[in-house]
Parts: C-alpha cells; sequence; structure tokens
C-alpha cells in the first residue's frame, strides 16, 4: 500500500523519532489509487468476499459528509501468506482504499482446526501513523504473549499517516475511506469465514490510539472495551499542531477533514470529545506521558523536532519537557477523560512520567490486557450482537493541593486518575513490571 514521499529530513531521523511524529502530523496526500491488485494466489480465498451493505458510521452529523465508498461491496481476500505457526497475513482487495490492504492475524490455540460456527474473541490492534500492520509482532513480539493465546488478534494495515478516517476530499469523499476499510470490510470478511466472534475490543498506540478511541465512539456496540495509548485524542483543542505539522512536511492536510472553521461540523465528528456520549457501555482505557523523561528513556534521549505550528504550543509546558509531542497528546487525553467521566462512561487513565516511544507503549497494552481480554472465552456456535456493557461509575480525583506531596514519579500536571468503584473488574491497570516506573 503505496504512500506519498517522505521528505528526506523525515528519512534521516531515527526511527524513535520518526515514530514520536506519527501522531502529530497528517501527513502525505495518498494518491486515489494505491496501487495495482497483486494476482490471486488462493483461488479458495478469492470467494471469500464481502455481499452486504457496510454498517453506517453513528456520529452525530454524518450524512453531512460526501458518500462514502460502498466498501462492503466487492471487499476480497485475494491472498493468504503463513508467516509463522499463529500468523497469518491477509492481502484484501479494497473498494475503500481503491487498491489493496494488509492484515495480520495472530490466531488463538485451536484456531487450525475450527469448525463452522466456532468463534473467538477479537483484539484489534491499530499501529501509530506508519500504519504498518507488522508493527506488534515485529516490535513487541505479542506472539509469544500468554495472555493472547485464546484471542483473535487483528492487526489491520492503514496507509501512511491515514489518521483512521474516511477522507474528506474537499467534499468528493472516496478513497483513501479508512474507517471503512477497517470495520466495514476487514471486520465483515474475519467474521464470515476466520473465526472472529463479536466479542470485540479495540486498542491502539499514537494515531492508533486515537482511532481505537474513536471506532469505539463513532460505532457504538461495536467494541466492548477501547483502549488508547497516547493518542491524539482531541484534535480540535490544538488545531495549529495538525495544520503546522503537515505544513513543515508540505501535506495538504485539509484533504482529511477539511478546514477545522469551515469544515468544523467533520471535525467534530472525528473528535472523541465530541462523541463522549456515544461511548456509553464502552469501558475505556486512556494512557499517555507528560513529555518529560521518564523510566524507559534511555540516557541521552533526543527531543522531538522543532515543528513550526506545534512549537508555538511550547510556553503551555515545563521546560523539562523533550517530547511536545507526548506533552500535547497527554493533555488532549486528560481533557477527553474528564470528558468521558461527565458523561457517564466507565474510563480509567493511567498517566506518567515518559516521552512519545514504543517502550511505553508496550507497557501499557500489557497493562490493559485484563480490560481488553476480560472474558475472552470461544465461542462454539455463532450468537447474536450483544447488547451494550452496563456502565462502570468511576470518580475521577480532584487535583492534588499545592501542600500534598507527590511521587517522584508523578506528573507535574493536572491528573485524572480513577478511584476504586466495588464491583468494577478493571478500574487501576496491574502494577509495572519489576523495575520499571509508574
Amino acid at each position: 500500500m503505496p504512500g506519498a514521499a517522505r521528505p528526506d529530513h523525515i528519512e534521516d531521523m531515527t526511527l524513535r523519532t520518526r515514530t514520536r511524529l506519527a501522531s502529530v502530523m497528517l501527513t502525505a496526500a495518498l494518491p486515489p489509487v494505491l496501487g495495482p491488485l497483486p494476482a490471486v494466489a488462493d483461488p479458495a480465498a478469492a470467494t471469500a468476499s464481502v455481499g452486504t451493505t457496510p454498517t453506517t458510521a453513528v456520529a452525530a452529523g454524518a450524512g453531512d459528509h460526501p458518500a462514502s465508498p460502498r466498501s462492503g461491496i466487492g471487499a476480497r481476500v485475494i491472498e493468504e501468506k503463513r508467516i509463522g505457526p499463529r500468523q497469518l497475513d491477509l492481502t484484501i482487495s479494497s473498494p475503500a482504499l481503491g487498491g489493496t490492504g494488509k492484515v495480520r492475524l495472530l490466531t488463538p490455540d485451536g484456531w487450525a482446526a475450527r469448525r463452522p460456527g466456532d468463534r473467538w474473541p477479537v483484539l484489534y490492534l491499530l499501529p501509530d501513523g506508519e500504519g504498518d500492520h507488522r508493527t506488534y509482532t515485529r516490535d513487541y513480539h505479542i506472539e509469544k504473549w500468554p495472555e493472547l493465546r485464546k484471542t483473535l488478534v487483528v492487526m489491520p494495515q492503514m496507509p501512511f499517516y491515514g489518521f483512521y478516517s474516511n477522507w474528506w476530499n474537499a467534499g468528493a469523499g472516496g478513497a483513501p475511506a479508512v474507517e471503512s476499510f477497517h470495520l466495514d470490510e476487514v471486520r465483515p470478511l474475519l467474521e464470515r469465514r476466520y473465526g472472529a466472534g463479536r466479542q470485540r475490543a479495540v486498542a491502539g498506540q499514537s494515531q492508533g490510539g486515537y482511532g481505537a478511541v474513536k471506532y469505539a465512539a463513532r460505532r457504538p456496540g461495536m467494541f466492548r472495551a477501547a483502549a488508547g495509548f497516547s493518542g491524539f485524542l482531541h484534535p480540535l483543542q490544538y488545531p495549529e499542531a495538525v495544520s503546522g505539522g503537515a505544513e513543515y512536511l508540505g501535506v495538504p492536510w485539509r484533504k482529511i477533514w477539511g478546514d477545522p472553521v469551515r469544515q468544523r461540523h467533520i471535525w467534530r465528528e472525528n473528535d472523541p470529545y465530541y462523541l463522549a456520549e456515544q461511548l456509553r457501555g464502552t469501558r475505556v482505557h486512556i494512557a499517555a506521558g507528560d513529555g518529560t523523561p521518564g523510566a524507559l528513556d534511555p540516557p541521552g534521549t533526543e527531543p522531538d523536532p522543532e515543528i513550526p505550528g506545534l512549537e508555538d504550543l511550547a510556553p503551555l509546558y515545563p521546560d523539562e519537557v523533550i517530547s511536545l509531542t507526548e506533552a500535547v497528546l497527554g493533555d488532549e487525553s486528560r481533557t477527553v477523560a474528564r470528558r468521558l467521566q461527565e458523561a457517564g462512561v466507565s474510563v480509567t487513565t493511567h498517566f506518567y512520567r515518559g516521552t512519545h516511544s514504543p517502550a511505553y507503549w508496550e507497557r501499557e497494552l500489557r497493562r490493559s490486557l485484563p480490560l481488553l481480554t476480560a472474558r475472552a472465552e470461544p465461542d462454539h456456535s455463532v450468537r447474536p450482537e450483544p447488547g451494550g456493557v452496563g456502565v462502570v461509575e468511576v470518580a475521577v480525583q480532584a487535583e492534588p493541593k499545592p501542600n500534598q506531596r507527590r511521587s517522584s514519579q508523578e506528573v507535574t500536571g493536572p491528573v485524572c486518575r480513577p478511584a476504586i468503584s466495588q464491583g468494577a473488574q478493571f478500574l487501576e491497570p496491574p502494577g509495572p513490571p519489576p523495575g520499571h516506573d509508574s
């Protein structure tokens, strides 16, 4: 799935630094067609097409969008490639993308011997702005995690910095329609042929953290739990971070959601802050750092690159912040967490010292697995779509008083930590691994 060429100054950055940019830069206006479709490698796989009408997005005002591609029509698996004992890569012919997209599956125990009607709980893991479907197995080796042996893990590709959205494209709509690819094409294909059940959870890092919370909000009842790690959760809180970062890269960023003033309704439809009520019945976990060096940042960690627009926000933060990206996303995460609590959503949080780095995202994913895999048991019969999950009330504690002593590892800013509510299965993530900070 080719995207637009990256500027030389991005290619010269380290992987760690480029990853930090993922959630801030809405880069790369993708071409309408993402490339020629490869030849069908598995004739049987070619028959696994989706012939149903796509699910309608439920975000308020969605009718103001141009018509999105009828992505549920004609999507089909055209290639399967076994990567390892439990890893399978799918290539999907996607009308929503105007080309092909990849999906990596991490299959549960017993999946290879499945029978018709066998279904497993599903965990969707969304990558950062690079959009690489190999991220979680390549970087974290989640295939070795025992907690995931009863779950079908789905890792879909995203166009480079596609921002988990159906692009506005100056009102014309069309490709890339990222949300439609993931939820109206990939999901039905997996539920039809690959044993995906209807106990679904979704999580993501950086831009994927935004996608996880947004998807759950725009499709109420589709996911019983959602977790976002360092997610760009409230784009309208700092729109200059979006426009400044994109202009730094020479990107026509208005193709995604339009202008934040003239097309404000589209920005709102894609902003979890304004979709808070639609997350009632979904358990949500939000984690982010404060941009200061933390225990998982090695000595000499590079500061984020200076980006016009984003750098204008620097005076809002302490001098010790070296990852302005994470500081901004931490602010947005706290704002959304408070909004969800006000809306009666079951929300838990973990805010910490740290930068915009995969080391923290791996830790946070491990910590949130009890929420994401709760009641993850295979079904051996097809069941109707479950109703909403009951809301667990979570109180957000007030900011400590000025003379209240803080832990040395606690963030120096507004803190949003959930208090324990009786009967909740997951309210505070488990403790960190030995030797790590909180």
